[in-house]
């Protein structure tokens, strides 16, 4: 872990205060010297040291990013439900005698299609709305929606409504799971932004498993509040976290973003302990650098900006980072209550199984912190995905045999291994990889089109081709299907070791630099980045 260091204080009412600073342009020395000292300050600071000063920054970082736990619960409770014996029965058609009432393979199509598009709607206006109103306005507001679509899923007569109300409730996950991220990204300093941004993965894992808890609590009940309880889990979030929106301080970053640099020092202030106050000034001033570096290349702020100039690679690099969630098998292993039941385990079983199973990626998203300040983002994924290559292929080649029920248990337990593999490696390193790799004019845009990358992949992965894979009425493949899975991911493999940027130790403007310059993937960790380019002024810089 980093030592805590100091810094000399270069104070800005040397250079004409901080009023100059909006007005200043990229080359002033008022604005280069104060950038510098930021940046200084970053760099020296260690995790204690940032989790003491900016413990505010924290709590408000942690309290918006609770938002993804109700994403993560409900997309594991709809997976879950296709399996569920109470839920079959009411919204399930008869398929035989053996197999009962089913959710045909047709309808898990449309609900897995139809709510990843509606995520991508949700994501896509978050994109829009954030740029105007910030996070905090639309987060509030999202939040109100979702409050009454909930009613929706809740009342539904028939399968016909429930796909609707699911639809709608999709729109509100897909703001959610693009805003935490970069929220994180825009509060938190450099020393203990990874660990709030992989926080959302614990998010994540967290609603996992309260689905899971109340899933296998409620198996064995046969009547409709089997199913109608845990949608009605649901209620519990929106109102305690529209409440920490509206006190939370709007991003910096926006306020920097929109030249409201006034309104950006009051939301420093508030994020940060009124004894280091003193460091707010510096730090301003390199987020006024970090911005006017942007815009001397791209001015824009919208969407298909994030695919113009160097914004182009950064957004690959996001976009097919939150894809590796779909393509390293999680379609496979994250349906695992109903993969288990199609290799012949019980239901009751399976969905403990499932109960563990979200269990340990909790405990591993936390044992990755404890490596996360030390190892690069680049490193962490790549030996992570190689791993869950390594289990998929294990899965596959396990299913070649006649199956029985060792066979169906050790393929489940290895479904289990690679949550683990999984919530250690890539979960949480790609929410921080993302959320640092856009440029932070684009970052919403890019954490927008990444999570839309990501459910698209899961529109045709997820819903279209893992119910035909697995289910009993189509294709049936049972275990075989992990061959596919190991297929793809190894091709995502081989695209990460080649294009994966490494993020680690670098403010904003710095990446900023290094993508400017062309700094390959391989060569991105152990750079060296010439001060006197990145903070080039008209006159010399006092130091």
């Amino acid at each position: 872990m980093a030592t805590d260091k100091t810094v000399d204080p270069i104070h800005l009412e040397a250079y004409g205060g901080l009023s100059h600073l909006k007005n200043a342009n990229l080359h002033d020395a008022s604005l280069a010297g104060g950038a510098l000292e930021g940046a200084a300050q970053e760099h020296s600071m260690g995790v204690w040291q940032g989790l003491k000063a900016h413990k505010r920054a924290a709590f408000w970082s942690v309290l918006i990013s609770t938002t993804v736990i109700m994403e993560g619960y409900d997309v594991t409770l709809l997976g879950s439900f296709f399996g569920y014996p109470s839920f079959r029965n009411k919204y399930g058609e008869y398929l035989n005698e053996k197999s009962q009432y089913q959710i045909s393979a047709n309808w898990q199509q449309k609900f897995n299609c139809l709510g990843a598009l509606a995520n991508i709607i949700g994501a896509l206006l978050n994109g829009w709305a954030t740029s105007k109103w910030g996070h905090r306005k639309v987060l509030m507001v999202t939040l109100a929606l979702l409050t009454g679509f909930i009613f929706i899923v809740f009342f539904a007569p028939s399968i016909e409504v429930m796909l609707v109300g699911q639809f709608l409730c999709g729109i509100p996950w897909g703001v959610f799971a693009t805003t935490g991220p970069s929220y994180a990204a825009e509060v938190t300093p450099l020393a203990i932004r990874a660990y709030l941004t992989a926080y959302v993965n614990l998010c994540w894992c967290i609603g996992q498993f309260i689905s899971a808890g109340v899933l296998k609590g409620l198996v064995n009940n046969e009547t409709q509040w089997s199913y109608k309880i845990p949608f009605a889990v649901q209620w519990v979030w929106p109102v305690p976290l529209f409440i920490a929106a509206w006190l939370a301080p709007e991003s910096p970053w926006y306020f920097v973003r929109n030249d409201r640099i006034e309104d950006a020092k009051r939301s420093l202030q508030r994020l940060t302990q009124p004894d280091h106050h003193g460091d707010i000034d510096a730090t301003l001033a390199m987020m006024v650098h970090t911005n006017k570096l942007e815009i001397q290349e791209q001015k824009g702020v919208q969407l298909w900006d994030a695919f113009r100039g160097t914004n182009r690679r950064r957004t690959e690099i996001a976009c097919m980072g939150f894809l590796s969630q779909i393509t390293n098998g999680g379609a496979l292993c994250y349906s695992g209550s109903f993969f288990f039941q199609q290799t012949g385990i019980s239901a009751s079983a399976a969905y403990g199984i499932a109960l563990g199973g979200t269990g340990i990626a909790f405990v591993g998203t936390i044992i990755s912190w404890a490596y996360i300040y030390k190892l690069g983002r680049r490193t962490i994924w790549l030996y992570g995905f190689a791993s869950l290559v390594a289990i998929l292929w294990t899965i596959g080649f396990l299913a070649l045999p006649k199956q029985n029920l060792n066979l169906a248990w050790a393929q489940s337990i290895l479904c289990i291994v690679w949550l683990g593999a999984y919530s250690m490696s890539v979960g949480p390193i790609i929410y921080v990889l993302v959320a640092e790799v856009g440029s932070t004019r684009l970052r919403t845009q890019t954490v927008v089109l990444a999570r839309s990358t990501y459910y698209v992949g899961n529109i045709i992965c997820g819903g279209l081709l893992q119910p035909q894979l697995i289910s009993p009425g189509a294709w049936d493949a049972k275990g075989k299907t992990a061959f596919f899975w190991a297929g793809l991911a190894t091709l995502t493999f081989v695209w990460g070791y080649f294009r994966l940027f490494e993020t680690k130790d670098r403010t904003f403007g710095e990446l900023d630099f290094m993508f400017q310059q062309g700094v390959t993937a391989r060569k991105s960790a152990k750079y060296e980045i010439p001060t006197e380019e990145l903070y080039n002024a008209d006159e010399d810089i006092k130091s």
